[in-house]
């Protein structure tokens, strides 16, 4: 199963990337490796504290979400959003979502022991939560 990726507002993937293969776009997208630039380290699937990227063997690549860029940069929604039956993953402005579920929060923030993490992706959380600890 693919994860989401959770567009962190500081990607360590990209962060450790020695070969610079990963960026993330003035729009916050976190692409997948560059297949010209990779060299199939694996750092980026260390590093992710979601346990994101995927080392594919069978191509030495790094792979993972990027938000279905093809679609979203023209105006479509990501395919996950557009198929999903019960509607748990959803593509819009957070605005609407926080009107759409008022007794839920959507939440950006996770803490991984003392480090914070931000990203792109919310989940709905109790109303009034501020962030995830993940321990």
């Amino acid at each position: 199963p693919v994860q989401v990726c959770m567009h962190c507002e500081d990607p360590a993937c990209a962060r450790v990337c020695t070969a610079d293969a990963i960026t993330k776009d003035e729009f916050g997208i976190v692409h997948t490796a560059n297949t010209a630039r990779c060299i199939s380290c694996a750092n980026c699937v260390l590093a992710c504290p979601f346990g994101v990227p995927k080392k594919i063997e069978e191509t030495q690549i790094m792979m993972k979400c990027n938000m279905c860029y093809d679609r979203t940069s023209a105006g479509k929604r990501p395919m996950c959003a557009t198929v999903c039956p019960s509607g748990a993953l959803w593509f819009g402005r957070r605005e609407k979502l926080a009107q759409m579920r008022p007794n839920s929060t959507p939440v950006n923030t996770f803490m991984f022991g003392a480090q914070t993490v931000r990203t792109k992706v919310n989940l709905m959380m109790p109303a009034g939560s501020t962030a995830l600890r993940v321990d």
